[in-house]
């Protein structure tokens, strides 16, 4: 199997993930909710909040599909990059505020790891490389 097919099972993967994850939120907010890691939730009307993470997630996931439909894969494989960070900042959010370590590391901090893998992957499919001139330069006298 190349690495372009690997990398794109990847990021249909992560796509898939992040879509359903998100569409769980803003559907379910008070069931998805304790996977999340932190130790306690919104007093209130907390599911707004939630909502807006299952906003977030969907959106991210939207992103991706649209560069990886329309062979963008470069960008894709920067978005990859730049979209971690909501990954790390949820595991850092879940520690912050003394919830599950084994959550945020297990859960957020793996998939925004997979996502840096599958990221740079990309970009290492996708590089360009520069050959050399087929003549030599010339050298000064």
């Amino acid at each position: 199997m190349s690495l372009k097919k690997i990398n794109t099972a990847l990021a249909a993967v992560f796509i898939l993930f992040i879509l359903w994850f998100g569409t769980e939120y803003i559907l379910s907010p008070e069931t998805t909710a304790p996977g999340y890691g932190l130790p306690s939730w919104p007093s209130g009307d907390g599911d707004g909040f939630l909502i807006i993470k299952g906003i977030r997630d969907v959106v991210l996931a939207l992103v991706l599909g649209i560069l990886l439909v329309t062979g963008h894969r470069r960008a894709l494989g920067w978005v990859l990059l730049v979209e971690a960070l909501a990954a790390y900042g949820d595991m850092t959010n879940v520690l912050a505020h003394h919830g599950s370590v084994a959550t945020a590391l297990g859960v957020h901090g793996l998939t925004a790891t997979l996502m840096v893998v599958n990221g740079l992957l990309i970009m290492c499919e996708t590089r360009t490389i520069t050959t050399a001139p087929a003549t030599p330069a010339p050298q000064p006298a």
